[in-house]
């Protein structure tokens, strides 16, 4: 196993290649355990993992916790409805609170953007060796999902060596709402990162023409882009021009609670335009998977009939690869040695 250098996972532009390799290898390790009797091993035992969620979710929360149980960690998890916040406490001092009980990695998601960085700003400059691993801030990135996503895909083109490689020069679609997805740009960062090019789809209030420019220059704050040549990003509006130079199609949640104006308003026009069922397969000239971050929101980003074909729709396949991948990286920040041997 390679060196790895980050202590917190904050955002998936500040990736190598090598870091993209690390994090699936390890992810495919852990995937081919057995998955009926023992299945815990004991290379986080003694470690606190703290779940700090200030948004709702189900399958990154409940995966994160499952992976650390599963690498023998202990888990505290956090409830905004039953903590201090609702008598005013920051949420800088709420962190702050379980790093003094002696949580080794925070978990954190924030509807704001930002909030895992300055927790893990305020961390390194008290000289604190807890690690801060980001589960989704405001619009701004969600690198575990963008990293069971690729592991995804690399398990679906080379299911014999599920690595980066296998995503140079793939066209990988993703259609609908990129303006507000944080799963969107961690996308971009990690598909780009491993040489494949990418096909933004949808309408123009949902995808402005900038996207196309998104990787070009390296984030505020960083210094130069760690990919020596990255995947190119391409607008189209049609659907059906999209799909049929996709070699992998992802369609995004349509995210009410995030849009401040109605930009999206005739949502049975959205499924016509966008929305993917088996019909609109038929224009790809070849079998692609489907990949969906979820929740779901049946019969205007996907048709129901097409959720339930597992041959095409990987959904379940990204719940499951996602507590491979949360596992590598909650063992990459929290391991006392992360380059020993493991199995």
């Amino acid at each position: 196993m390679t060196n790895w250098n980050h202590r917190h996972i904050l955002d998936l532009a500040t990736f190598s290649f090598e870091d993209f390799t690390t994090v699936l290898e390890l992810a495919n390790r852990f995937k081919s355990l057995p998955n009926k009797g023992t299945r815990k091993l004991p290379v986080l035992q003694g470690r606190l993992i703290t779940t700090l969620f200030f948004e709702p979710s189900t399958r990154t929360r409940s995966s994160f916790e499952l992976a650390a149980k599963l690498l023998s960690a202990d888990v505290i998890s956090f409830a905004v409805s039953n903590s201090s916040i609702s008598k005013g406490e920051s949420v800088l001092d709420t962190a702050m609170t379980y790093v003094a009980m002696g949580a080794d990695a925070l978990i954190i998601r924030h509807d704001s953007t930002s909030v895992p960085e300055i927790i893990a700003n305020a961390l390194d400059e008290k000289g604190l060796k807890t690690s801060v691993l980001n589960a989704g801030d405001g619009l701004h990135s969600h690198p575990s999902q963008g990293l069971l996503d690729l592991f995804t895909l690399a398990n679906y083109f080379c299911p014999e060596e599920p690595l980066p490689s296998s995503l140079c020069g793939k066209s990988i679609a993703i259609v609908g709402d990129i303006l507000h997805s944080r799963v969107a740009r961690s996308n971009l960062w990690a598909l780009t990162g491993c040489g494949a090019n990418v096909i933004l789809c949808g309408p123009p209030s949902l995808l402005p023409e900038e996207f196309e420019a998104f990787v070009d220059s390296p984030p505020p704050g960083q210094n130069k882009d760690p990919i020596k040549k990255r995947g190119k990003i391409k607008i189209e509006r049609s659907l059906k021009k999209a799909l049929q130079a996709a070699d992998a199609v992802m369609t995004l949640r349509i995210q009410k609670e995030r849009m401040n104006q109605n930009l999206l308003t005739d949502f049975d026009r959205y499924y016509f335009d966008y929305g993917i069922s088996h019909e609109k397969l038929k224009w790809c000239d070849k079998k692609i998977a489907l990949l969906h971050p979820g929740p779901v929101n049946r019969g205007i980003e996907i048709s129901s009939e097409l959720m339930q074909d597992s041959s095409i729709c990987m959904i379940d396949k990204q719940v499951s690869n996602g507590i491979s991948i949360r596992m590598a990286l909650l063992y990459l920040i929290t391991a006392i040695n992360p380059s020993q041997k493991i199995f």
